[in-house]
């Protein structure tokens, strides 16, 4: 188990208590899981903050997690918070019921769509969003092997560089809601069969109604599939989500928003 050294506040907190860490997921953060606590360590960044400031807004309208500790230390951030109650929706007991859990995805993004956006913080839409691609475009942050198999190379794009312009040169029409940003099976958990909560809502914000849609649909297929897990479900199709959402699929614009996430 990787070593951790915790600043004192936190320890105060912590000192004694069992954990694991959760290795779920691509991010650059450790999370450590206690019965009743998550500490998420992560370096300093703009994510960060917004997730912070969401996390307080979100508060009485949705369930979040609620900072109990945040400590800023050798440019690492610790934020100890409390545990959203239940499991990742890719738990194999929801996996196994397809048409259970797209339903439960389905209701929290109603849920989300109806919380009023009026004074939200934080604005995620296309320009702010192009500009913050732009800026990792330039500074090589960019990692190609974690795109879509047919994103870049012989029959995708030859560069970030060359994705990015596409996604500026086509941008499609906005409907505003409030977005998760990063709507995929580990960030949403299940308890007593109904949502119970979302985690990691640094990408949350005002954005497009098909940025969370894209990615749900993407992260349902390839849980499914077996891409992300390794063992494949059946039972799963998908027009579930839409008929379920009660939406015609927009597919130019569910690839544009898989498009633009592969670059961050």
């Amino acid at each position: 188990m990787k070593d951790f050294r915790f600043p004192k506040e936190i320890d105060e907190f912590i000192a004694g208590k069992n954990y694991y860490i959760d290795e779920t997921g691509m991010s650059d953060s450790s999370v450590l899981i206690f019965d009743d606590m998550v500490l998420k360590i992560q370096p300093e960044k703009k994510s960060l903050k917004n997730e912070h400031e969401m996390m307080g807004w979100l508060k009485n309208k949705i369930s979040v997690p609620k900072i109990l500790c945040d400590v800023l230390e050798n440019g690492l951030d610790y934020t100890l918070m409390t545990k959203i109650p239940g499991k990742m929706s890719c738990e194999e007991e929801y996996m196994s019921r397809p048409e259970f859990l797209v339903s439960v995805l389905s209701d929290a993004l109603k849920m989300l769509w109806e919380i009023d956006i009026s004074d939200c913080p934080v604005k995620n839409d296309l320009s702010t969003v192009l500009c913050e691609a732009e800026y990792r475009v330039e500074h090589g942050f960019v990692d190609v092997d974690d795109a879509e198999p047919e994103t870049f190379g012989k029959n995708g794009y030859r560069s970030p560089e060359e994705l990015l312009k596409w996604l500026c040169d086509n941008r499609p029409e906005e409907d505003f809601v409030l977005s998760h940003g990063d709507f995929c099976l580990p960030n949403i958990f299940i308890a007593d069969d109904k949502f119970s909560g979302f985690v990691d809502v640094g990408r949350t914000g005002v954005a497009d109604r098909y940025q969370d849609i894209a990615l749900c649909f993407r992260s349902l297929r390839h849980n499914f599939d077996g891409t992300y897990c390794g063992k494949s479900y059946g039972g799963y199709a998908d027009s579930m989500l839409f008929d379920a959402l009660g939406l015609k699929p927009d597919f130019d614009k569910i690839r544009y928003y898989i498009l633009l996430d592969e670059l961050f």
